[in-house]
């Protein structure tokens, strides 16, 4: 708006004109970084400006010249915001860090002023105290119980000196998170074991030996191997290494990160972040943040989580408990001499599979190569619904490594673009997720649709091999594709509930349904081929694969649960202290009966799923999918698992509805029933 008259980048700045790009995808080949800050701050300007419209509208408040209204604002300042934070996760470096931490204070404070708008606000009270007499449709229902419970949520209700209060922890927050996922990304780049001796590789198989010389190569260091922190590096390590003292090294670097007393750790971090938290929800009329955060969820209170925690927990820990008496069995008959720790978990578990089943990882990454895996994803899609992808070439990307897809309905219809960027970098954080670059909505009869990628940090191809992907590769790419489909496929009108803005425990469903196709047999045949020979997987080897399917679930289910039970130990803290945060860590293992030879999936100094990446109060909710899931499935096992009224029936209820209608209520029209959880308990071989 005005604030961008004044600016000498005007003309230049690709966020001030709609893309020029043939999909309307962001013209990352134009946008260097002295375009950001103009453009948050004019997209700051521009929304003040709607807000301000809205507020002084003198007429009578209704749904679309408020809440519509409401909804469709800040579109500049989405706009850059979207590509901003989409690569400060995927494609960072110093000055875009450094931006993060200056722009952090100016986009809380425009939240807030916002959220914490008297005006504003009374127009949306008005609106939902006249709900009842005004013909509204479900979606325009439900968008509207969001903005009004997201504004009590936020404050709308307190007295002016607890708003202030609120404004000034928000803040904190904002930038406490950013430096928590910096410190993060720094300690998993920092550290490097660099191998000279070749006998240390014993145990590793060629393909590790390949990738590790040739990390060492880019880095300078010819003729050795270089391991990092990263899952494909590090993960093969733990496998297969024989130097039990390196494992040793390389799995307490990973479990340490953020914990190493340097200008790195984030224990402090935690502390303001959990008391901080505490601070809110007290402010909020709460007794913790776990009670004020899972009020909006479906498990709607932390008794509901507990109650599924409690179900699932003495199962795995029993069964865990199983599994390392008899890995401990393998060190005693080798001869070992020492007690299972947690870096000799993977390495005697790929022994202990190897035994049970004649299976090894190595036998099976051969018929996974990246490519052929990702066509299974498209094939499924296609199957299941017509859906086609056709790969694009002309469009601008941020990284070499990234692929675009023009994605189509059956019919022809373009539902959206994907992109996919799938090999880790030093600029990229740890995990894989899905994210928008543009919303799906429908303005004044146009039909926008989204642009969607996936991100991950799969086994990079080397110059003799291309990328073969372990079985937590597959899923893990079908899970996040599973994401983009609930993005690409969604049929609303409003971008507040479209898409992938629903509950954070129902968000997983659409996403870990998807894992089940990628190993079922009839699905495997179709893309699991040899990268030499083409020969399909074998028959012998799926079954193999099968029986392993809850081979190690135990210490997988506990790993994952433990994680869960952190998460809600810190949240429901209701008193500011001091924490110690290993202590703290050690007392919930204690508590819950943790096992030594398995440590959380995710320590505290480096959580970032709940101190930066909006799951905090929410890690259990894939396990909480995780019911819904696997009943869902069950559905498409019945019927066939390319049924179409099935894939009708799924699509139209979940994927295309957004958050236009109670997740309950739309998971029970496409079951028919509330789902049952004994299926989460069956699908991890815990049932008794």
């Amino acid at each position: 708006m005005m604030i961008a008259c004044n600016l000498p980048q005007q003309e230049t700045n690709p966020f001030f004109d709609d893309y020029r790009t043939a999909y309307g995808t962001p013209p990352f080949h134009l946008i260097k970084t002295e375009h950001y800050k103009p453009a948050f701050l004019a997209g700051i300007e521009q929304q003040k400006a709607e807000i301000d419209s809205i507020v002084n509208n003198p007429e009578e408040a209704t749904f679309e010249n408020t809440i519509a209204a409401l909804d469709y604002s800040g579109g500049l300042l989405n706009k850059v915001s979207s590509v901003f934070y989409n690569l400060t996760s995927a494609e960072t470096n110093d000055s875009l860090q450094a931006l993060a931490l200056e722009m952090s204070p100016l986009l809380t404070d425009h939240n807030d002023n916002i959220s914490l708008n008297t005006g504003l606000f009374h127009r949306i009270q008005q609106v939902y105290n006249n709900r009842k007499q005004l013909k509204l449709t479900r979606e325009q229902e439900r968008l509207l119980e969001k903005y009004y419970q997201s504004f009590v949520r936020s404050g709308a209700l307190l007295p002016d000196s607890a708003k202030e209060r609120l404004k000034t922890i928000n803040k904190a927050l904002a930038e406490l998170s950013i430096r928590f996922s910096d410190h993060v990304l720094a300690e998993t780049n920092q550290f490097q074991l660099l191998i000279e001796n070749e006998a240390d590789l014993s145990g590793l198989p060629e393909w590790v030996r390949i990738s590790a010389a040739e990390a060492a190569t880019q880095q300078g260091q010819p003729g050795k191997w270089l391991f990092s922190l990263q899952k494909p590096s590090l993960i093969p390590f733990l496998q297969y290494a024989d130097n039990r003292s390196l494992r040793e090294r390389m799995y307490k670097a990973y479990i340490h990160r953020g914990d190493n007393e340097n200008t790195a750790d984030n224990k402090e971090i935690v502390n303001r972040i959990v008391n901080l938290r505490i601070q809110k929800a007290h402010l909020m009329g709460y007794d913790n943040y776990a009670d004020f955060v899972l009020e909006d969820r479906m498990a709607k209170n932390s008794q509901h989580v507990d109650a599924l925690i409690e179900r699932v927990w003495p199962k795995a820990i029993a069964k865990a408990r199983h599994e390392a008496a008899d890995l401990q069995k393998i060190i005693d008959r080798e001869k070992g001499g020492f007690k299972l720790k947690p870096w000799d978990w993977w390495y005697y578990t790929e022994k202990r599979r190897k035994e049970a089943f004649n299976l090894e990882e190595a036998q099976i990454k051969p018929y996974f190569q990246l490519d052929n895996v990702r066509e299974g994803a498209f094939m499924v899609a296609n199957r299941l619904w017509g859906i086609t992808f056709e790969e694009l070439t002309d469009v601008p990307v941020y990284h070499p490594d990234v692929k675009t897809y023009e994605v189509n309905d059956a019919d022809g219809k373009q539902l959206g673009i994907l992109f996919l960027d799938y090999f880790p970098r030093a600029g990229k954080r740890a995990g894989a997720w899905m994210n928008n670059y543009r919303e799906q909505y429908v303005l004044n009869g146009h039909e926008v649709r989204p642009v969607i990628c996936n991100v991950a940090n799969f086994t990079p191809p080397s110059a003799d091999m291309p990328s073969l992907l372990n079985i937590d590769e597959v899923q893990t790419l079908f899970h996040e594709f599973g994401h983009a489909l609930h993005g690409l496929l969604t049929q609303c009108t409003y971008p507040g509930v479209s898409g992938t803005n629903v509950t954070r425990d129902f968000v997983e469903l659409p996403s870990q349904i998807m894992e089940h196709w990628a190993t079922h047999p009839d699905v495997l045949k179709q893309y699991a081929r040899h990268y030499q020979t083409g020969d399909t997987i074998p028959d012998e080897l799926i079954r193999k694969l099968q029986q392993a399917a809850t081979f190690n679930q135990g210490f997988t289910t506990t790993e994952f649960v433990a994680a869960a039970i952190l998460d809600m130990e810190w949240h429901k803290q209701s008193k500011e202290t001091t924490f110690d945060v290993r202590n703290f860590e050690r007392e919930t293992e204690k508590r819950f009966g943790m096992i030594p030879e398995i440590t959380f999936r995710y320590r505290s100094p480096y959580f970032s799923h709940i101190f930066n990446g909006g799951y905090a109060v929410g890690y259990y909710s894939y396990l909480w999918a995780e019911v819904l899931d696997a009943d869902a499935f069950d559905a498409f096992e019945k019927n066939g698992i390319f049924d179409p009224a099935t894939a009708k029936a799924y699509r139209e209820n979940i994927l295309e509805k957004g958050s236009s209608e109670d997740p309950m209520t739309l998971y029970i029209r496409f079951r028919g029933a509330e789902p049952n959880p004994n299926s989460l308990l069956r699908n991890r071989g815990l049932l008794d």
